[in-house]
């Protein structure tokens, strides 16, 4: 039987809804986190990062119910990050409580710059300080992993003692981050196989390892950790995270999977295995990125790798030429591998409701009753002006709804004046979340900013658009259009989201969505940041 460090498999560790949602404007609701948890557990992964529990209710809260309604037996481990602090490590324990499978992460930085600086202690002080949290959080659960923060830029020397002890502590899991993306591939390698050889326990955890993409060098720094030893990934849905990002989840999973070959004997496997290197269902991919852009309001770039709208497009006149007599001349791998198929017709206008929930259900998609009859009347009614409607235009909606902020500001009628020698006038009338009707109007550059200067005059939340962006779900001149904005509050970023086959609509919903996201958290407060906000100068 393989040790943990031997495994022969590659464990996906998630943290899209963790690190990912720290990226600036992307923060999510309950919801919509539970949304793509489910999404997750249906891609494969090993491990989600549900959050962290201590920041906020609302995080707590979101930890809880992914623990309870994803984390089944059947479905992947979810886990709570925690400083190493018992206040921390408590709030964990309790959030993961629900699920069949739990784990706690818990770190503390191990770098000289960050000792000095963040957490003002001496190495010998956090020597101590770890496998004691670590002991604290198998209280709770025996699937802990442990984490020296910033281990790229830490003593070498320092970096084996501190795993050590934790592993003796009970840690299960070493993750070795290179929290500031500082680390080039042989260098991260060299860490990783150091680590193997100079810590005398570690074949009793796996090796993880956890890194940013300041450099653009995160999957190519991860790959050469796997081929030292490395047996867990923890990466995020289409790269977001703090900065320039995490590794990217679907780069590294196809990075392996297409060169399975090369990557087979590192792992212990005959070359010409055909064994999947990793548990992920590669044609969940595209569905997964598109519904993490989508709630993030994160557009994906579209030379992005293996989910970019250009990744499998060939506009070069030889390449298409070629393509067209044998894939393989410029297509490393199939469209299909990652979920991408051609559009379908496959409803209608006379399509009933059991058809609809059918389909969805074929496409992913489990929905609540009200949920669903909310889109199914969003379907009927795009039915009504579109010939053909796709999966595409079913994904949208279904989206479109799962964003959808309840019980604040909503629009309830848009009525807008333009034209090439008009001034462009727009009236609105708004719902409050009092349940009262406002009605108000105003006068912009275009139809948009008019719409924009008039909901302002009704929701006197001061903000700035900083981002505005619409791209067509399919094509032709009848395709719903998706409208991505974002929104800066003081020092906080706000993103929202907007689907409609009208465009100045689909523009004063995402407008909407945002300032609901913003008025939300207004009146919740601001959450901790694990990395940033150090709440204790000791262990309590």
């Amino acid at each position: 039987m393989n040790t943990p460090a031997q495994s022969d498999r590659v464990l996906i560790f998630d943290t899209t809804l963790r690190d990912g949602e720290q990226s600036p404007g992307a923060t999510l609701n309950v919801d919509e986190k539970l949304a793509i948890a489910r999404q997750l557990a249906r891609l494969g992964v090993d491990v989600i990062e549900a959050g962290f529990p201590f920041a906020s209710p609302g995080d707590f809260e979101a930890v809880q119910k992914i623990a309870d309604q994803v984390g089944t037996p059947d479905g992947p481990t979810i886990c709570g990050l925690a400083r190493a602090t018992k206040h921390d490590i408590e709030a964990a324990g309790k959030a993961i409580q629900p699920a069949a499978k739990g784990r706690i992460h818990t770190f503390i930085a191990t770098s000289d710059i960050h000792l000095e600086y963040k957490l003002r202690k001496t190495r010998q002080e956090v020597l101590e300080i770890a496998p004691e949290m670590v002991a604290y959080a198998k209280t709770f659960t025996n699937d802990v992993e442990f984490s020296p923060e910033d281990a790229g830029r830490s003593d070498p020397e320092f970096l084996y003692e501190m795993l050590e002890r934790a592993i003796a502590a009970g840690a299960t899991t070493v993750n070795i981050p290179d929290t500031v993306g500082y680390l080039t591939p042989s260098e991260f390698g060299t860490l990783i196989k150091g680590i193997k050889d100079n810590v005398p326990n570690i074949n009793q955890a796996i090796i993880s390892v956890h890194g940013h993409n300041d450099l653009g060098l995160a999957v190519a720094n991860f790959l050469e950790a796997v081929k030292n030893g490395a047996r867990q990934l923890e990466c995020t849905i289409n790269g977001i995270g703090e900065r320039a990002g995490n590794a990217a989840l679907e780069e590294l999973v196809m990075a392996m999977h297409v060169r399975r070959s090369f990557y087979n004997p590192y792992l212990g496997r005959p070359v010409e295995s055909e064994e999947p290197l990793t548990n992920i269902d590669t044609r969940q991919l595209y569905k997964t990125s598109r519904l993490v852009s989508n709630l993030t309001g994160m557009l994906v770039q579209p030379n992005k790798a293996i989910v970019g709208a250009n990744a499998f497009a060939h506009e070069s006149g030889i390449h298409q030429d070629g393509v067209l007599k044998h894939k393989l001349t410029y297509e490393i791998m199939d469209a299909q591998s990652i979920g991408l198929t051609d559009n379908q017709i496959v409803l209608g206008k006379h399509s009933g409701r059991n058809a609809f929930r059918t389909r969805l259900k074929e496409l992913g998609h489990e929905m609540a009753d009200q949920e669903l009859n909310r889109a199914f009347l969003r379907f009927k009614d795009l039915a009504d002006k579109k010939k053909d409607v796709t999966d595409w235009d079913l994904e949208a909606i279904v989206n479109d709804e799962a964003q959808q902020v309840p019980d604040l500001f909503r629009l309830e009628h848009l009525q807008v004046s333009c034209g090439d020698h008009a001034r462009p006038t727009a009236t609105v009338t708004l719902r409050t979340p009092d349940g009262e009707e406002l009605t108000d109007a105003a006068i912009g550059t275009g139809p948009v900013d008019a719409v924009y200067k008039a909901i302002n005059r009704v929701v006197d939340i001061p903000n700035q658009l900083i981002e505005f962006s619409v791209q067509s779900v399919t094509v032709g001149i009848d395709a719903i259009g998706e409208v991505t904005i974002r929104l800066k509050h003081e020092d906080l970023l706000f993103a929202g989201h907007g689907a409609n086959t009208d465009i100045i609509v689909a523009s004063a919903q995402a407008y909407m969505n945002a300032l609901n996201r913003l008025y939300a958290s207004l009146q919740n407060g601001r959450s901790l940041h694990p990395q940033h906000d150090e709440v204790a100068s000791a262990v309590k």
